[in-house]
Formats: structure tokens, C-alpha cells, sequence
């Protein structure tokens, strides 16, 4: 919702509310937003700028790795880093470059796995034979102590610096991680694609519960990055299994559906995305098995768009009701369990750090 101070003024003066008191509120508000996050062309160019200096970077570094050498890396990677932290921390300090000053701090956590890369080379930890490109199976070991690294990184940041997106960069880490972690955890080489697909589930599933933990928890929005990637391992594991038969297609469509449930009750909407996807998908696959070589295939096709269309304005149109509706049939310990308001309770978020 946006309101500008005049909207304020003008309604303020028909509730019967002063000007002076008007005017106060919107000096308090404009005072509490400078300088947080929020989707408007400034804000865009900052993480669009912050993205291309990671990208730069991360490339760039990958170019030079036998030109620098270990020590060159590692000299680079720390240079940059404390360059970045430091200048993040400074804006970050300062309200109205707020954003700016979490994403330099964001780009200096970034540079934490190429430091601990430059430093392996330099001690000369790989072993003998190796082909030097951490993304290989040879260098599994390496590429942990890379995320090791990353998550320390982060942890530290986000103890002097408050802010939400250096949660991005950690859940990410967490998620590749457990790719490389669970294997050698269960005593096996490697996992073939559908244990790959299952322990992304189980993870993702794991780092939904923690965001929800954190979301009654914290005062700012630490659990969206959280949601957003423990939703892509659950729901995108979930999606790419194969086989199961009707049954097993049937069971799928129903937990996307319960995902969209779950977008009214947390107010999430990447649940929502998540769920209209896989349910779209599951009536497009209803559609092949219906129609197969069937001149009526495109007419179902696009039947099913129109349907998903038209459920959306909807629902836009209808968002409250449909809202107020799904939550009013849960038993009331149920409800008790859905977000509240987020509370100021920094005390609980500092023992977490």
C-alpha cells in the first residue's frame, strides 16, 4: 500500500484526527522507512550492482587462478574482502545507506571460499594429481572447506551487521553443502540421482522449519531467503523424481496444494508460486495421459492456462476473503501457530549468532 503525505493529511482531516498529530505520524514513518528495503528502482540498482561485482569477482579469480597462483589469490581475496566489509559497514551504519552499506558487507562474505582457495594452494593441500578445479568429485574435501568458510563469514557478519540478504548467500552455502556432506555422512562414495533428489527434499524440508523458527523470532525478514531456497531443494527435488504411477503424481499434486495453503497461513507467497506450478504441472500431465495423439491436446493445454489465468485475478480480486476463509476452518491451536506480527526480540536472534 503507498500513501503519500498528502492522502495522509486529507484523511487524517475527515477521521477528525489533527493536523499537528497528522503531520507528526508522517514524520515518525518517513523517519522508520529511510533507507529499508524495499522494491523501487534505487534498490534494484543496488543488488543488480552487488550481483555484478560478485560475478566479476568470482570470474574473474576463476580466469586467474594459474596466472596469481595460491598466494595471489589469497592476497586478492582478503584485500577485496576487508575493502568491501569495511566500506559496508561503514554505510550500513548510516540510515539512509542501508541497503548499500548489507550489500557491500554481502560482497566481502562472498569473497571468504576464495580466500580459503588461495590458502590451499598456498600450503599445497591438494592431493598429488589433482586437477585443481574444486568442482571435481577429487576435490570434494576442498570445496567443504570453501562452504566452512562462507558460513563463518556470514555468521560473523551477520553479528555486526544486521542484514537480511546475508542470509542468501548462507542458506545457499547450507544447501550445496549437504550435497556434499550427506554421502561420505552415510558411509557411501556417492548418491545415485534419486538419493541426490530425496536428501535435497529432506534438506529443503529441514530449512523450511528453520525459517519458520526464525520467522516468529525476529524482528526483520531473515527467513524470506531461507523460505525461498529451502522451497527450490523441497519442491525441486519433489518435482524432477520420476516414475510412481498415477498414485505417486496424484500424492504430488496434493502437497502443492498444501503449499498453497501454506502461503496464506505464514503469508508467504513463494509458497504460493512453488504450489501453482506444480499443480499446473500435474493438470498438464493429466492432459498428456487424457488426450495422448489427441487433436484435443492443445485445447486442454490451453484450457488448463486459461483455468490458472483466471484462478488468479480470482483470488486478486478476492484475496481477504479466500484468506479469511482458509484460516477460519483450522482448529484454533493451529492458528495459534501461524507467524504473529514479527516482535522485537533481538535477545533470542543474538543467542542464535
Amino acid at each position: 500500500m503507498n500513501i503519500s503525505r498528502e492522502m495522509l493529511l486529507r484523511e487524517a482531516t475527515r477521521t477528525g484526527i489533527p493536523e499537528e498529530q497528522a503531520e507528526l505520524l508522517w514524520t515518525r514513518l518517513s523517519t522508520a522507512s529511510a533507507g529499508a528495503p524495499k522494491f523501487d528502482s534505487l534498490n534494484v540498482a543496488y543488488y543488480f550492482g552487488a550481483l555484478i561485482i560478485i560475478g566479476a569477482m568470482t570470474f574473474f579469480f576463476g580466469l586467474a587462478w594459474d596466472r596469481v597462483g595460491g598466494a595471489g589469490i589469497l592476497a586478492l581475496a582478503l584485500a577485496y574482502g576487508g575493502i568491501f566489509g569495511g566500506v559496508g559497514g561503514y554505510l550500513f551504519r548510516r540510515r539512509n545507506l542501508y541497503v548499500a552499506g548489507g550489500l557491500l558487507t554481502t560482497v566481502a562474505v562472498c569473497m571468504a571460499p576464495l580466500a580459503v582457495y588461495g590458502l590451499d594452494r598456498v600450503l599445497r593441500l591438494e592431493p598429488a594429481g589433482g586437477s585443481g578445479n574444486y568442482l571435481d568429485d577429487s576435490a570434494k574435501a576442498l570445496r567443504i572447506y570453501m562452504e566452512i568458510g562462507l558460513l563463518a563469514a556470514g555468521i560473523v557478519a551477520l553479528r555486526f551487521v544486521r542484514f537480511p540478504f546475508l542470509t542468501a548467500p548462507i542458506a545457499f552455502t547450507m544447501w550445496v553443502m549437504s550435497l556434499d556432506l550427506m554421502p561420505p555422512l552415510w558411509g557411501s562414495p556417492g548418491f545415485t540421482w534419486s538419493e541426490r533428489l530425496w536428501e535435497s527434499v529432506v534438506f529443503g524440508l529441514a530449512m523450511l522449519l528453520v525459517a519458520y523458527w526464525l520467522d516468529r523470532r525476529t524482528e526483520d525478514d531473515y527467513s524470506f531467503w531461507l523460505y525461498l531456497f529451502g522451497g527450490m531443494a523441497f519442491w525441486g527435488g519433489l518435482s524432477l523424481m520420476e516414475g510412481g504411477g498415477a498414485w505417486a503424481k496424484f500424492a504430488y499434486c496434493l502437497v502443492n496444494l498444501a503449499l498453497l495453503g501454506l502461503s496464506t497461513f505464514l503469508d508467504r507467497r513463494v509458497f504460493a508460486v512453488f504450489g501453482s506450478l506444480g499443480v499446473a504441472g500435474y493438470l498438464g500431465y493429466l492432459a498428456f495421459s487424457l488426450f495422448k495423439d489427441s487433436l484435443l491436446l492443445p485445447v486442454a493445454l490451453t484450457g488448463i492456462g486459461l483455468a490458472v489465468i483466471a484462478s488468479a485475478i480470482a483470488y486478486q480480486k478476492n484475496r481477504m476473503k479466500v484468506d479469511a476463509l482458509i484460516i477460519g476452518v483450522l482448529p484454533e491451536a493451529v492458528r495459534r501457530l501461524a507467524p504473529a506480527d514479527r516482535r522485537p526480540a533481538r535477545q533470542v536472534f543474538d543467542r542464535v549468532i
